[in-house]
Parts: C-alpha cells; sequence; structure tokens
C-alpha cells in the first residue's frame, strides 16, 4: 500500500490544469480562478484626498502657531466627494471637505473638524499641522501599471473591490471543473425514503457534491447506481462523457459485490493504485480515463469524507489552476485524547480545537464509532493525524488539518 503522501504526489503527477478560460462579470468572480494577472490602470487613490471630515489647509499657515494657540481663516467654498472646490486656495484660506473628497489645489494638508470651531464665514483652527496629515496620497495603495493579483488567485471577497477599483470587468477566469459524484448500493434509499427492511439512506454523495462545489467545482449528482455490474458500468460511462472528474463512493473494497474497480477497468480507466496505507479509507481506488482523473472512495462516510480531503481537493485544485490550496492545510496542536498506539496505517481522528492558555491549540477528540459514525464526524472541527508506525501520547504535539 502507499503511504498518504505517496499516493497524493502520484495524483497530482497524472492530472493537469484545465485550459479553457472565460469571463465572467466581476459581481459573480467570488470563489473563482483568476486565468491572467491583474494590473491597476490608474494610481490608486487617484488624487490627493481627504481621510476625515474637516478643512483643506495649507500647512505653512500655521508654522508660526503659539502654543495652544488658534488661527482663523476665511472659508472659501467646499469640496466633496465627487465635487472637489475647482479653484486654487491661496495661502491665508481654506476650504471645507469632507472624507473621501479630492484636496483643492494649493492645499497639502487637513485639520479635523474636531478640532474647528465656525465664525460666520470664517473657522477658527486649533491644530499644529503638519504637511500631509489626514491626507490619502495619490497612488500610496497602488500606481499605473502594478500587478495587484498573479493568475492563480482563487479570488474572495475583499479582491472584488480591488478588482472593481482597477476597472477589471469583466474578469478572465479558468473554467470551473467538472465533477459528477455517484454512489453504489443495493441497500440505498433517498433521504426522503423511510428505509425498509436492511436499507439505508443515501448520503454521501450529498457530502460529496458539497465538498466539491466549496473547492470550487460545477458538481452533477447523479445519485445511487444499484450492484449491477452491466448498469454500472453504463453509468460510469456516461458519467466520464460529462465530466472532468468522477469521484464514486461504495464497492470498492474486497467484498463478492464490490464491483467498482473492475467496472471502471471495463470502461478504459487505467488503474493506479488501490489501497492507501491510512485509517479510515483505506479502499481507496485511483484511476485516470485519459486526462480524467477518477477517485472510488470507501462507502463508510467518514472515509469518504477523508479520502476526499485528502486525495480530491489537492486535484481538483491542481485542476482549477489554483495556487493556494494544494498543499495540505496542516497545522500543529497538542493531543488531549488518551494515547495513540502506533499503526501500519496513518490515522485520521475527529477532533474539535480550542486556543490553549500557551498559545497552542488543544485538540480534544470527539466521540465517534468509527468510520461508519457521520454522526460523530459532524462534531468534529478538525482531524488529528498519527503518523504511520508512531505513538502519540497525552499532551504530545501532532499535526491537524481544519475541516471545512
Amino acid at each position: 500500500m502507499r503511504k498518504p503522501s505517496e499516493a497524493i504526489a502520484e495524483i497530482l503527477g497524472c492530472v493537469s490544469g484545465i485550459g479553457d478560460e472565460e469571463l465572467v462579470p466581476l459581481s459573480d468572480s467570488e470563489g473563482r480562478v483568476l486565468a491572467r494577472r491583474a494590473a491597476s490602470d490608474l494610481d490608486l487613490p487617484p488624487f490627493e484626498k481627504s481621510a476625515v471630515d474637516g478643512f483643506a489647509v495649507h500647512a505653512a499657515d500655521f508654522d508660526d502657531l503659539a502654543a495652544n494657540g488658534e488661527r482663523s481663516l476665511p472659508i472659501l467654498g467646499e469640496s466633496r466627494a465627487g465635487e472637489p472646490f475647482s479653484s486654487e486656495v491661496p495661502r491665508g484660506a481654506c476650504t471645507a471637505i469632507y472624507t473621501g473628497a479630492e484636496l483643492p489645489r494649493g492645499t497639502d494638508s487637513v485639520v479635523m473638524v474636531e478640532q474647528s470651531r465656525t465664525e460666520g464665514s470664517s473657522v477658527v483652527l486649533q491644530d499644529h499641522v503638519r504637511s500631509g496629515q489626514n491626507v490619502c496620497h495619490r497612488g500610496q495603495d497602488l500606481r499605473v501599471g502594478q500587478v495587484v493579483f498573479e493568475a492563480g488567485r482563487r479570488l474572495r471577497p475583499a479582491d472584488l473591490a480591488v478588482l472593481g477599483s482597477i476597472g477589471v470587468d469583466p474578469v478572465p477566469v479558468w473554467r470551473r471543473v467538472r465533477v459528477c459524484v455517484l454512489t453504489t448500493g443495493d441497500e440505498l434509499v433517498r433521504p426522503s425514503s423511510r428505509p425498509g427492511p436492511g436499507q439505508i439512506r443515501e448520503s454521501n454523495t450529498l457530502e460529496l457534491a458539497a465538498l466539491a462545489r466549496g473547492a470550487g467545482a460545477d458538481v452533477e449528482n447523479q445519485g445511487v447506481v444499484r450492484d449491477v455490474p452491466a448498469e454500472l458500468a453504463r453509468r460510469l460511462q456516461d458519467a466520464l462523457q460529462r465530466c472532468d472528474v468522477l469521484v464514486t463512493t461504495g464497492g470498492v473494497s474486497v467484498g463478492k459485490y464490490d464491483f467498482v474497480g473492475a467496472a471502471l477497468e471495463s470502461i478504459g480507466v487505467r488503474p493506479v493504485f488501490h489501497k492507501v496505507a491510512m485509517k479510515p479509507g483505506k479502499p481507496l481506488w485511483f484511476g485516470m480515463h485519459g486526462a480524467k482523473p477518477v477517485f472510488a472512495l470507501p462507502g463508510n462516510p467518514v472515509s469518504c469524507f477523508v479520502g476526499f480531503e485528502l486525495f480530491v481537493r489537492p486535484a481538483l485544485a491542481k485542476m482549477s489552476n489554483a495556487a493556494d490550496a494544494i498543499a495540505p492545510r496542516t497545522r500543529r496542536g497538542r493531543w488531549l485524547g488518551a494515547p495513540v498506539a502506533p499503526n501500519p496505517r496513518e490515522q485520521y481522528l475527529p477532533c474539535t480545537t480550542r486556543g490553549g492558555d500557551d498559545g497552542v491549540e488543544e485538540l480534544t477528540p470527539v466521540r465517534w464509532n468509527g468510520s461508519a459514525d457521520v454522526v460523530g464526524l459532524a462534531r468534529a472541527e478538525a482531524l488529528a493525524v498519527a503518523p504511520i508506525e508512531t505513538p502519540v501520547a497525552t499532551g504530545e504535539l501532532v499535526e491537524y488539518r481544519l475541516l471545512p
């Protein structure tokens, strides 16, 4: 069996980025992956801008101001956002100005309104003014031509504000990876159905579809396929024609009715490996159909979840041309559970996290009953990692992965 790190490396060596670029409205670009670098088409701010409400002045008018002194200046008008004062302001005068407005020509500083008192058409200012105070200078955030984001950035909400400020609309992004998910099992019924004798409600495809959408993919959930080899092969073949990545769950162990691996091979999927030294999730099957990766995950819901996080998520990141999510999202924390015995498989232990008094995250195991216990998984916030053949003592620092 491959170690998880070996399996991840082999998967990433098999897949490549989707090469299709498209333009989407800026308003719809959150979560998409930028296909080209974005550079500013202007200085930002584009002019000398007031950071506060107050009065635009010449700092030199205050050079000789005595301690606790005041200076009275005539108010020539006002400058507000979108309507700057149109004339130059001479020495010995000022204008009212409001947050975000352009400084009038000739002025270089702003006195906050809290340090003023109006007297008719003049204002008395109580401030020892420094040149440039309370001013956002032209180009202090960005200069024209400056690169803001490189290609491969997965766009966050704040990024949309930046792209809007530099005029990137529509946005060049990579096409979303298309993922099909399906599950096998004669015992499975719809979540809306009442299970009969020996039946259970199907839930794995709901979990997988949500995880894949969260990873930025377009997802088609094809539901349940019965354990009939010919029907299974036909449905798998149809799914492969509709997607870039196929993810199945169930039917990958060595039981009499575990048909998925054989069905995939029968339709031309090249097997790469079967089984990984991990717990839960050992009977994981991975293959390639041309350039399309195929992940056949175990049917137990926790095994299915862990398999997606370890193997499918980084593959989707690479195929999306995303620069942010290929490396595992691991941290280190203090294990507060019972000692973990060494195991020939890497172990993933559901736990909660809490900040310790010394700043180190504390990892407390949740109550769960193994790889079939999806309720226990739902209580968890992270997976603590016990390396292969490595005991973990209570209080020891271990790696952990935050759950999405």
